[in-house]
Protein backbone atom coordinates (compact mmCIF):
# COMPACT_ATOMS: atom_id res chain seq x y z
CA UNK A 1 0.00 0.00 0.00
CA UNK A 2 1.31 3.44 -0.95
CA UNK A 3 2.16 5.59 2.04
CA UNK A 4 0.77 9.10 2.44
CA UNK A 5 3.33 11.90 2.08
CA UNK A 6 2.92 13.38 5.54
CA UNK A 7 5.03 16.50 4.97
CA UNK A 8 2.65 17.58 2.18
CA UNK A 9 -0.37 17.56 4.50
CA UNK A 10 -1.80 20.82 5.81
CA UNK A 11 -2.12 21.27 9.56
CA UNK A 12 -5.88 20.78 9.29
CA UNK A 13 -5.41 17.52 7.38
CA UNK A 14 -2.81 16.38 9.88
CA UNK A 15 -5.19 17.06 12.76
CA UNK A 16 -7.84 14.88 11.13
CA UNK A 17 -5.36 12.06 10.49
CA UNK A 18 -4.17 12.11 14.09
CA UNK A 19 -7.69 12.35 15.51
CA UNK A 20 -8.76 9.27 13.56
CA UNK A 21 -6.12 7.30 15.46
CA UNK A 22 -7.44 8.46 18.81
CA UNK A 23 -4.34 10.51 19.58
CA UNK A 24 -4.48 13.74 21.54
CA UNK A 25 -5.07 16.81 19.36
CA UNK A 26 -1.85 18.58 20.39
CA UNK A 27 0.22 15.77 18.86
CA UNK A 28 -0.62 17.19 15.41
CA UNK A 29 0.83 20.58 16.36
CA UNK A 30 3.93 18.93 17.81
CA UNK A 31 4.45 16.89 14.66
CA UNK A 32 3.85 19.88 12.41
CA UNK A 33 6.45 21.89 14.32
CA UNK A 34 9.00 19.10 14.03
CA UNK A 35 8.48 18.96 10.27
CA UNK A 36 8.16 22.63 9.39
CA UNK A 37 9.94 24.61 12.13
CA UNK A 38 12.58 22.32 13.63
CA UNK A 39 13.09 20.77 10.17
CA UNK A 40 13.59 17.26 11.51
CA UNK A 41 15.28 14.90 9.08
CA UNK A 42 13.57 11.78 10.45
CA UNK A 43 10.61 10.84 12.57
CA UNK A 44 12.73 8.85 15.01
CA UNK A 45 14.42 12.05 16.17
CA UNK A 46 11.15 13.73 17.28
CA UNK A 47 12.01 13.29 20.94
CA UNK A 48 8.86 14.64 22.62
CA UNK A 49 6.57 12.27 20.70
CA UNK A 50 5.83 8.87 22.33
CA UNK A 51 7.85 6.01 20.88
CA UNK A 52 4.75 4.03 19.94
CA UNK A 53 3.33 7.05 18.11
CA UNK A 54 6.60 7.55 16.20
CA UNK A 55 6.66 3.88 15.19
CA UNK A 56 3.08 4.16 13.93
CA UNK A 57 4.00 7.27 11.90
CA UNK A 58 6.96 5.47 10.32
CA UNK A 59 4.75 2.53 9.31
CA UNK A 60 1.87 4.57 7.93
CA UNK A 61 3.51 7.60 6.30
CA UNK A 62 6.26 8.53 3.91
CA UNK A 63 8.60 11.11 5.42
CA UNK A 64 10.32 12.94 2.58
CA UNK A 65 13.83 14.34 2.99
CA UNK A 66 16.23 15.28 0.23
CA UNK A 67 19.78 14.01 -0.03
CA UNK A 68 22.39 16.67 -0.70
CA UNK A 69 24.53 15.47 -3.62
CA UNK A 70 26.69 18.54 -4.16
CA UNK A 71 27.08 22.11 -2.96
CA UNK A 72 28.92 24.76 -4.96
CA UNK A 73 29.83 27.88 -3.01
CA UNK A 74 30.76 31.06 -4.87
CA UNK A 75 33.91 32.83 -3.70
CA UNK A 76 32.66 36.01 -5.35
CA UNK A 77 29.38 36.70 -3.54
CA UNK A 78 28.51 33.80 -1.23
CA UNK A 79 25.89 32.34 -3.56
CA UNK A 80 25.42 28.60 -3.01
CA UNK A 81 24.15 26.15 -5.62
CA UNK A 82 22.68 22.90 -4.29
CA UNK A 83 22.09 19.63 -6.10
CA UNK A 84 19.56 17.42 -4.32
CA UNK A 85 18.53 13.83 -4.93
CA UNK A 86 14.83 13.01 -4.64
CA UNK A 87 13.62 9.77 -3.02
CA UNK A 88 13.23 8.11 -6.45
CA UNK A 89 16.73 9.05 -7.61
CA UNK A 90 15.94 12.07 -9.80
CA UNK A 91 18.03 15.17 -9.13
CA UNK A 92 17.06 18.82 -8.85
CA UNK A 93 18.88 22.03 -8.02
CA UNK A 94 18.29 25.10 -5.86
CA UNK A 95 20.17 28.33 -5.18
CA UNK A 96 20.76 30.39 -2.04
CA UNK A 97 21.39 34.07 -2.73
CA UNK A 98 22.35 36.50 0.03
CA UNK A 99 21.11 40.08 -0.21
CA UNK A 100 21.01 43.02 2.20
CA UNK A 101 17.25 42.55 2.58
CA UNK A 102 17.61 38.86 3.50
CA UNK A 103 18.34 35.42 2.14
CA UNK A 104 16.51 34.35 -0.99
CA UNK A 105 16.18 30.75 -2.18
CA UNK A 106 15.34 29.88 -5.77
CA UNK A 107 13.69 26.47 -5.89
CA UNK A 108 12.72 23.97 -8.57
CA UNK A 109 9.10 22.93 -9.08
CA UNK A 110 9.73 20.00 -11.45
CA UNK A 111 12.45 17.50 -12.23
CA UNK A 112 13.24 18.74 -15.71
CA UNK A 113 10.91 20.89 -17.79
CA UNK A 114 8.81 20.43 -20.90
CA UNK A 115 8.52 24.07 -21.93
CA UNK A 116 11.47 23.93 -24.34
CA UNK A 117 12.69 27.54 -24.05
CA UNK A 118 15.74 27.79 -26.29
CA UNK A 119 18.02 29.77 -23.97
CA UNK A 120 17.45 27.63 -20.86
CA UNK A 121 19.48 24.64 -19.66
CA UNK A 122 16.61 23.46 -17.43
CA UNK A 123 14.56 22.19 -20.33
CA UNK A 124 17.31 20.13 -21.95
CA UNK A 125 16.07 16.56 -21.60
CA UNK A 126 12.42 17.39 -21.05
CA UNK A 127 10.18 16.79 -18.05
CA UNK A 128 10.75 13.84 -15.75
CA UNK A 129 8.01 14.49 -13.18
CA UNK A 130 6.35 17.10 -11.00
CA UNK A 131 7.68 17.77 -7.52
CA UNK A 132 5.43 17.20 -4.56
CA UNK A 133 4.88 20.02 -2.03
CA UNK A 134 7.18 18.25 0.42
CA UNK A 135 9.97 18.14 -2.16
CA UNK A 136 9.59 21.85 -2.84
CA UNK A 137 9.61 22.62 0.89
CA UNK A 138 12.60 20.38 1.49
CA UNK A 139 14.80 22.46 -0.79
CA UNK A 140 14.29 25.42 1.54
CA UNK A 141 14.57 23.30 4.68
CA UNK A 142 17.85 21.65 3.69
CA UNK A 143 19.35 25.00 2.64
CA UNK A 144 18.29 26.67 5.87
CA UNK A 145 19.75 23.80 7.89
CA UNK A 146 23.00 23.89 5.91
CA UNK A 147 23.46 27.66 6.09
CA UNK A 148 22.22 28.11 9.64
CA UNK A 149 20.48 31.26 8.38
CA UNK A 150 16.80 32.09 7.98
CA UNK A 151 15.32 32.16 4.50
CA UNK A 152 13.05 35.19 4.09
CA UNK A 153 12.33 35.18 0.34
CA UNK A 154 11.41 32.34 -2.02
CA UNK A 155 11.49 32.42 -5.80
CA UNK A 156 9.87 29.52 -7.66
CA UNK A 157 12.02 30.09 -10.71
CA UNK A 158 14.40 27.14 -10.82
CA UNK A 159 14.00 24.05 -12.96
CA UNK A 160 10.45 23.54 -14.19
CA UNK A 161 7.34 25.58 -14.97
CA UNK A 162 5.45 26.15 -11.68
CA UNK A 163 2.02 26.56 -13.30
CA UNK A 164 2.54 23.21 -15.04
CA UNK A 165 2.50 21.75 -11.52
CA UNK A 166 -0.35 23.91 -10.30
CA UNK A 167 -2.00 22.01 -7.44
CA UNK A 168 1.30 21.12 -5.79
CA UNK A 169 2.50 24.71 -6.17
CA UNK A 170 -0.55 26.13 -4.39
CA UNK A 171 -0.26 23.62 -1.55
CA UNK A 172 3.44 24.46 -1.22
CA UNK A 173 2.71 28.20 -0.98
CA UNK A 174 0.12 27.69 1.73
CA UNK A 175 2.46 25.42 3.71
CA UNK A 176 5.58 27.59 3.51
CA UNK A 177 3.61 30.71 4.46
CA UNK A 178 1.65 29.09 7.28
CA UNK A 179 2.02 30.91 10.60
CA UNK A 180 2.87 27.67 12.39
CA UNK A 181 5.50 26.72 9.80
CA UNK A 182 8.36 28.81 8.41
CA UNK A 183 5.82 31.65 8.11
CA UNK A 184 7.46 33.23 5.06
CA UNK A 185 5.33 36.16 3.95
CA UNK A 186 3.46 35.51 0.72
CA UNK A 187 4.57 38.98 -0.37
CA UNK A 188 8.11 37.57 -0.32
CA UNK A 189 7.21 34.68 -2.62
CA UNK A 190 7.58 35.05 -6.38
CA UNK A 191 6.14 32.58 -8.89
CA UNK A 192 7.62 32.65 -12.38
CA UNK A 193 5.80 31.44 -15.47
CA UNK A 194 6.57 31.30 -19.17
CA UNK A 195 2.94 32.24 -19.82
CA UNK A 196 0.40 29.48 -19.17
CA UNK A 197 -2.74 31.58 -19.52
CA UNK A 198 -5.30 29.38 -17.66
CA UNK A 199 -2.84 28.98 -14.77
CA UNK A 200 -2.30 32.74 -14.46
CA UNK A 201 -6.03 33.39 -14.36
CA UNK A 202 -6.61 30.58 -11.88
CA UNK A 203 -3.79 31.85 -9.64
CA UNK A 204 -5.51 35.24 -9.52
CA UNK A 205 -8.50 33.57 -7.83
CA UNK A 206 -6.54 31.85 -5.04
CA UNK A 207 -6.61 34.82 -2.63
CA UNK A 208 -2.83 34.77 -2.34
CA UNK A 209 -0.41 37.70 -2.13
CA UNK A 210 2.45 36.29 -4.18
CA UNK A 211 4.27 38.18 -6.92
CA UNK A 212 3.78 36.93 -10.47
CA UNK A 213 6.80 37.09 -12.76
CA UNK A 214 6.29 36.56 -16.47
CA UNK A 215 9.22 35.22 -18.47
CA UNK A 216 8.68 37.51 -21.44
CA UNK A 217 12.03 37.61 -23.29
CA UNK A 218 10.55 38.94 -26.55
CA UNK A 219 8.17 41.77 -27.40
CA UNK A 220 6.51 40.32 -30.50
CA UNK A 221 4.59 37.10 -30.99
CA UNK A 222 6.89 36.11 -33.87
CA UNK A 223 10.12 36.46 -31.93
CA UNK A 224 8.64 34.92 -28.81
CA UNK A 225 7.58 31.89 -30.84
CA UNK A 226 11.18 31.46 -31.99
CA UNK A 227 12.45 31.46 -28.41
CA UNK A 228 9.61 29.86 -26.46
CA UNK A 229 7.47 26.96 -27.76
CA UNK A 230 4.70 27.93 -25.31
CA UNK A 231 4.01 30.86 -27.67
CA UNK A 232 2.63 28.35 -30.16
CA UNK A 233 -0.19 27.70 -27.72
CA UNK A 234 -0.85 31.14 -26.27
CA UNK A 235 -0.63 34.39 -28.19
CA UNK A 236 1.29 37.21 -26.53
CA UNK A 237 -1.91 39.26 -26.26
CA UNK A 238 -3.62 36.41 -24.39
CA UNK A 239 -0.71 36.21 -21.96
CA UNK A 240 -0.68 39.95 -21.31
CA UNK A 241 -4.46 40.02 -20.85
CA UNK A 242 -4.11 37.27 -18.23
CA UNK A 243 -1.34 39.24 -16.50
CA UNK A 244 -3.57 42.31 -16.48
CA UNK A 245 -6.33 40.25 -14.89
CA UNK A 246 -3.90 39.05 -12.20
CA UNK A 247 -2.78 42.61 -11.49
CA UNK A 248 -6.29 44.01 -11.20
CA UNK A 249 -7.59 41.04 -9.20
CA UNK A 250 -4.76 40.91 -6.66
CA UNK A 251 -3.30 44.41 -6.67
CA UNK A 252 0.14 42.79 -6.81
CA UNK A 253 2.65 44.43 -9.10
CA UNK A 254 3.82 42.29 -12.00
CA UNK A 255 7.40 41.59 -12.98
CA UNK A 256 8.52 40.99 -16.54
CA UNK A 257 11.65 38.83 -16.70
CA UNK A 258 13.62 39.73 -19.81
CA UNK A 259 16.76 37.76 -20.65
CA UNK A 260 19.07 39.83 -22.83
CA UNK A 261 20.79 37.92 -25.65
CA UNK A 262 23.16 39.67 -28.04
CA UNK A 263 21.61 40.33 -31.43
CA UNK A 264 18.37 38.62 -30.47
CA UNK A 265 16.31 40.96 -28.30
CA UNK A 266 18.57 43.89 -27.37
CA UNK A 267 17.79 46.50 -30.02
CA UNK A 268 16.17 49.93 -29.74
CA UNK A 269 13.05 48.46 -31.30
CA UNK A 270 12.98 45.91 -28.50
CA UNK A 271 13.19 48.73 -25.95
CA UNK A 272 10.21 50.47 -27.56
CA UNK A 273 8.21 47.27 -27.66
CA UNK A 274 9.03 46.33 -24.07
CA UNK A 275 8.06 49.78 -22.82
CA UNK A 276 4.76 49.57 -24.70
CA UNK A 277 3.95 46.23 -23.05
CA UNK A 278 5.11 47.05 -19.50
CA UNK A 279 3.70 50.56 -19.25
CA UNK A 280 -0.07 49.86 -19.28
CA UNK A 281 0.38 47.09 -16.69
CA UNK A 282 2.70 49.16 -14.46
CA UNK A 283 5.05 46.19 -14.62
CA UNK A 284 8.55 46.16 -13.22
CA UNK A 285 11.12 44.91 -15.74
CA UNK A 286 13.94 42.70 -14.52
CA UNK A 287 16.72 42.61 -17.11
CA UNK A 288 18.79 39.44 -17.04
CA UNK A 289 21.99 39.18 -19.08
CA UNK A 290 21.90 35.51 -20.00
CA UNK A 291 24.29 33.10 -18.35
CA UNK A 292 26.33 31.18 -20.93
CA UNK A 293 25.06 27.62 -21.42
CA UNK A 294 27.29 25.12 -23.25
CA UNK A 295 24.41 23.57 -25.18
CA UNK A 296 23.11 26.95 -26.41
CA UNK A 297 24.68 29.51 -28.75
CA UNK A 298 23.32 32.66 -27.06
CA UNK A 299 25.78 35.17 -25.61
CA UNK A 300 25.43 38.27 -23.46
CA UNK A 301 25.28 41.70 -25.10
CA UNK A 302 28.20 44.04 -24.45
CA UNK A 303 28.03 45.94 -21.17
CA UNK A 304 27.40 49.23 -22.96
CA UNK A 305 24.41 47.79 -24.82
CA UNK A 306 22.95 46.40 -21.59
CA UNK A 307 23.40 49.74 -19.81
CA UNK A 308 21.81 51.66 -22.69
CA UNK A 309 18.89 49.22 -22.85
CA UNK A 310 18.12 49.85 -19.17
CA UNK A 311 18.63 53.61 -19.45
CA UNK A 312 16.33 53.88 -22.47
CA UNK A 313 13.63 51.83 -20.75
CA UNK A 314 13.76 54.23 -17.83
CA UNK A 315 13.47 57.18 -20.23
CA UNK A 316 10.17 55.63 -21.28
CA UNK A 317 8.97 55.71 -17.67
CA UNK A 318 9.51 52.00 -17.03
CA UNK A 319 10.91 50.90 -13.68
CA UNK A 320 13.76 48.53 -14.56
CA UNK A 321 16.48 46.75 -12.68
CA UNK A 322 19.49 44.85 -13.92
CA UNK A 323 19.76 41.54 -12.15
CA UNK A 324 23.04 41.37 -10.34
CA UNK A 325 24.98 38.44 -11.71
CA UNK A 326 25.54 35.99 -8.90
CA UNK A 327 27.45 32.74 -8.81
CA UNK A 328 29.29 33.25 -12.10
CA UNK A 329 32.24 31.22 -10.77
CA UNK A 330 29.89 28.25 -10.20
CA UNK A 331 27.18 26.63 -12.35
CA UNK A 332 24.93 29.61 -11.76
CA UNK A 333 22.32 29.36 -14.52
CA UNK A 334 19.16 27.30 -14.00
CA UNK A 335 19.78 23.68 -14.94
CA UNK A 336 23.55 23.85 -15.42
CA UNK A 337 24.61 21.94 -12.32
CA UNK A 338 21.93 19.28 -12.81
CA UNK A 339 22.81 18.91 -16.49
CA UNK A 340 26.50 18.50 -15.70
CA UNK A 341 25.74 15.88 -13.06
CA UNK A 342 23.52 13.88 -15.43
CA UNK A 343 26.19 13.87 -18.13
CA UNK A 344 28.76 12.55 -15.64
CA UNK A 345 26.39 10.02 -14.01
CA UNK A 346 24.85 7.65 -16.60
CA UNK A 347 23.33 5.42 -13.93
CA UNK A 348 20.77 7.93 -12.65
CA UNK A 349 17.15 7.78 -13.94
CA UNK A 350 17.67 10.52 -16.53
CA UNK A 351 19.99 8.68 -18.90
CA UNK A 352 20.69 10.40 -22.22
CA UNK A 353 18.42 8.25 -24.39
CA UNK A 354 15.40 8.96 -22.20
CA UNK A 355 16.32 12.64 -22.07
CA UNK A 356 16.49 13.07 -25.84
CA UNK A 357 13.20 11.32 -26.56
CA UNK A 358 11.45 13.23 -23.77
CA UNK A 359 12.64 16.51 -25.16
CA UNK A 360 11.34 15.79 -28.66
CA UNK A 361 7.96 14.65 -27.33
CA UNK A 362 7.61 17.72 -25.11
CA UNK A 363 8.37 20.23 -27.84
CA UNK A 364 5.98 18.49 -30.22
CA UNK A 365 3.14 18.49 -27.69
CA UNK A 366 3.58 22.20 -26.99
CA UNK A 367 3.43 23.14 -30.70
CA UNK A 368 0.15 21.44 -31.01
CA UNK A 369 -1.69 22.91 -28.79
CA UNK A 370 21.55 55.41 -28.59
CA UNK A 371 18.61 57.67 -29.34
CA UNK A 372 15.65 58.08 -27.08
CA UNK A 373 13.52 55.13 -28.25
CA UNK A 374 10.28 56.73 -27.05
Amino acid sequence: MEQTDIKSLTLEELRREIAEQGEKAFRAEQLYQWMHVKLAERIAGMSNLPKVFREWLEREYEYVTLETVEIQRSKLDGTCKYLFRLPDGHVIESVLMRYRHGNSVCISSQAGCRMGCRFCASTIGGLKRNLRPSEMLEQIYRIQKDSGERVSHVVVMGTGEPLDNYDNLIRFIRLVSHEKGLNISQRNITVSTCGIVPGIRKLAEENLSVTLALSLHAVTQEKRRELMPIANRYELKEVLDACGYYFHKTGRRLTFEYSLAAGVNDTEEDVKGLAALAGPLHAHVNLIPINPVNERDFVQPREKIIANFKKNLEKCGINATLRREMGRDIDGACGQLRRKYLEDSPGVPEDSDIMDSSREHSADSLERGGEDPC
